[in-house]
């Protein structure tokens, strides 16, 4: 049923009317061949498409997008695909941190921009690449690469061990296959309930990706038609869904700074302090990388977000309506767990309580983030001696000298990596003296946007 006649849409003020402005709409877009039913009042789809050949995590959204069109078209609406800026975080340097304050990481800015149109608005996520198989053994985009580096700094593995990781580690189309910020986003647009069931974890290689994608252009022209914007999705209840998700899948710390503006521009109150008493206590149920041992597509093939949603139903706001006109009640109530060793039960958790926690004190006064599910639990509470580094050219010049007084209990303090020394933005990842001690743990405070999925706290 057509609740939202063409006649009273959006685009019929640029393409229905009998006016000059209409005239230049329609002629302009006829240059590419467009018959002229296409204009007729039909929902006009735009497709927002971060695809680069510069951002490996969206190097296969051109074929995607092909799929969301063949849906459009399928539910009788017109589709127009655009692009929008893509951040290769790999292929940026000095940093993407540069960047990052303009559009993030794609995902969260592309929600933001549909919450100020107030428009009806469906996710669909690229997907996690296959799980990385190194000599016998499954190994982690991001979380392995910084083992195997520092591994080949301590002299445990050879530089030609380490060259020949790269392709097995990263041998599919896809995102980062750990629960690092892509698929912590994709989660919560699921959460959010932005997307259909089950976009968080099909692999970007598995054919089921590609079925969902032309679902989703279905789906978003009955959106139209019914007339179902983002701001009857994202209600305050829907937020609180996504941050009970992510403390149950242990997700990434950067998920904070991102539902807080989509928030924010929803023109919802959603606060830090709510971080900590809504998710704090819920127990993380998903043996994932970096916190667990496996990875996206075994975390797939267990049953994906709609499992892990089903076994936390009781703490959620199971009547909150998602992009498929469903409750999330009726989305999860049914959906079936196929391994336990992967997905874990609210009874017996992979860790109790283990929730993105706010902790305050004199390093951060206006309070600060840590993911305890990814940390040692030994490093929760500590006190050592300080070693101070002036600068960053100082770090580097002193932390692999043998002779640096420093051992394992040692705080290490980097001095002007503010975000308003703008030359070194981001995070130091190198910390390559430590292995050579014999150092395997490090817990990290940072006034930046880490991009690493390890044990850390943030604060600014």
């Amino acid at each position: 049923m057509d609740d939202h006649p063409g006649s009273l849409r959006r685009s019929q003020a640029w393409f229905g009317q009998n006016s000059r402005d209409a005239f230049i709409h329609r002629s302009w877009l006829k240059n590419q061949g467009y018959p002229d039913d296409e204009l007729d009042g039909r929902p006009i789809i735009g497709i927002c498409n971060t695809w680069s050949e510069l951002t490996p995590c969206n190097g296969h959204f051109r074929e995607l997008a092909e799929f969301v069109k063949r849906g459009v078209y399928e539910a009788g609406g017109f589709p127009l695909e655009f692009p929008v800026m893509s951040l290769g975080e790999t292929q940026l340097r000095p940093t993407a941190m540069l960047f990052r304050n303009l559009v993030s990481m794609d995902v969260e800015a592309l929600l933001m921009g549909a919450a100020s149109c107030d428009l009806p608005t469906i996710g669909l996520s690229g997907g996690p690449m296959l799980n990385g198989k190194f000599r016998g053994k499954d190994v982690g985009s991001g979380t392995g690469v910084w083992q195997m580096s520092e591994m080949v700094r301590a002299g445990e593995m050879s530089m030609q061990e380490f060259t020949a990781c790269e392709t097995d580690m990263h041998r599919s189309k896809g995102s980062c296959m750990t629960m690092g910020t892509a698929s912590t986003m994709a989660c919560m647009v699921e959460a959010l309930g932005l997307s259909l069931p089950e976009n968080a974890a099909f692999p970007a290689a598995d054919t089921r990706r590609n079925r969902l994608a032309q679902m989703t252009g279905r789906r978003i022209v009955d959106m139209v038609r019914q007339d179902i914007r983002m701001s009857q999705i994202l209600t305050r209840e829907a937020f609180e869904n996504a941050i009970r998700t992510n403390a149950a899948i242990g997700g990434s710390t950067n998920a904070v700074i991102h539902l807080l503006a989509i928030a924010g521009r929803m023109g919802i109150q959603l606060t830090l302090d709510d971080w900590d008493t809504l998710g704090s206590q819920v127990n993380c149920l998903l043996n994932l990388q970096p916190s667990g041992q496996y990875l996206m597509e075994d975390f797939c093939y267990a049953g994906g977000l709609p499992a892990i949603q089903r076994e936390i139903l009781s703490v959620l706001h199971g009547h909150a309506i998602t992009a498929n006109g469903k409750t999330v009640q009726e989305n999860v109530a049914n959906a079936p767990c196929y391994n336990r060793e992967v997905i874990k039960t609210l009874d017996q958790p992979f860790a109790p309580a283990a929730g993105i926690a706010v902790l305050r004190g004199n390093l951060a006064p206006d309070g600060a983030v840590i993911k305890p599910s990814a940390a040692s639990p030994h490093l929760l509470t500590h006190r050592g001696r300080a070693v101070v580094f002036v600068s960053i050219e100082d770090f580097h010049a002193r932390i692999d000298d043998p002779e640096l007084d420093i051992d394992e209990h040692c705080i290490m303090v980097l001095k002007k990596r503010h975000y308003r020394h703008g030359a070194y933005l981001g995070c130091p990842h190198e910390w390559h003296g430590l292995w050579h001690g014999g150092f395997t743990h490090l817990a990290r405070s940072c006034h930046w946007w880490p991009i690493g999925a390890g044990a850390q706290w943030r604060h600014d």
